[in-house]
């Protein structure tokens, strides 16, 4: 592995949350504070809205496909309902904002209450919220919890000793978990003892765009995204050679020194350069001439169940909703 010019890095996941040492014990104190701040967070009653919502997020932090997740639903819903995506406006969060206005129709508030409220029309509407499990200030109809294969829960421990936004045990209050990747039984048996009632689906990235890639040649990958292993396995599933990888901590910014930096290691073992979609969106006006990105397709293992339990799960309000009309 190797890491290009970090002066600018806010978090780079350490080792001991992938499996606990002796650190963890020592930091282990600290995480009684990330549950205060959880607890006073949530003491207020949530907002009720009338419009069904869907909350897509996690509880490991970074790396899930939440994001793909929201354009896979926006896929499978907006032919019949008119979709809005609502996701709270964070600076250092661009890549996911392009990538979102470009496939759905995006709301980027600074408050997610203050989203639902600019959605006057009540009918055929649905709101998906990217990220917000652990923003309680909205009662949400369901709320679907996103899971990577590769990593899982990591050490179990919520920050700053593990990966965890919140305790396993929360998973008793989300309705439906989605495991990005290869099955995983050892991940599935975690989350059923915590909530034996979740629905469990499984989803596959599948490289939409395969074609573009010359098959005799060597490329140089790089990524800032949350779980890197996603990008690099899914190259090597379609025999997308790799010769170097440079990865970036999770919603890297990108300087113009940093992606010629990389062309230049990239001319110097006469490489072709591949990134992911949601890196590009983020060096688009930087130089890109050259490189390539793989554009996905979030493909949801038995798709009609995942549809019927959606809409089961939203049909009351919908039904109201039609009434309305």
């Amino acid at each position: 592995m190797k890491l290009l010019n970090l002066s600018r890095v806010k978090l780079i996941k350490p080792n001991f949350w992938k499996k606990n040492n002796l650190l963890v014990f020592f930091i282990w104190p600290l995480t009684l504070l990330t549950r205060i701040i959880i607890f006073f967070k949530n003491v207020r009653d949530p907002y009720k809205t009338e419009i069904p919502t869907i909350c897509v997020g996690n509880i490991y932090l970074g790396g899930t496909g939440k994001t793909q997740l929201v354009i896979k639903l926006n896929e499978i819903l907006k032919k019949k309902y008119k979709i809005y995506v609502i996701k709270k406006y964070y600076k250092d969060q661009i890549d996911e904002q392009r990538l979102l206005s470009k496939n759905t129709k995006l709301i980027l508030p600074r408050k997610r209450i203050d989203g639902v409220k600019k959605i006057k029309n009540l009918k055929k509407n649905i709101i998906i919220f990217d990220d917000g499990l652990q923003d309680k200030s909205i009662k949400y109809s369901i709320s679907l919890v996103c899971f990577s294969s590769v990593s899982g829960v990591g050490n179990g421990n919520i920050l700053p000793a593990g990966p965890l936004r919140e305790d396993l045990s929360n998973l008793k209050k989300y309705d439906a978990a989605i495991i990005n990747g290869r099955k995983n039984i050892n991940l599935e048996k975690k989350i059923k003892s915590n909530n034996k009632n979740i629905k469990i689906f499984y989803g596959k990235y599948v490289l939409k765009n395969k074609s573009k890639f010359v098959k005799r040649s060597k490329y140089l990958a790089f990524c800032g995204i949350g779980t890197p292993e996603n990008f690099f396995n899914l190259l090597k599933e379609n025999s997308i050679k790799i010769k170097k990888k440079i990865i970036f901590p999770d919603h890297f910014d990108y300087k113009l020194s940093d992606i010629n930096k990389i062309i230049s290691i990239a001319k110097e073992y006469k490489l072709s350069i591949v990134t992911t979609e949601k890196d590009f969106m983020k060096i688009k006006k930087l130089n890109k001439n050259g490189i390539a990105y793989t554009d996905v397709d979030l493909r949801i293992k038995n798709i009609l169940d995942f549809k019927k339990f959606i809409l089961k799960r939203l049909w009351k309000q919908l039904s109201i909703l039609f009434n309305l009309q």
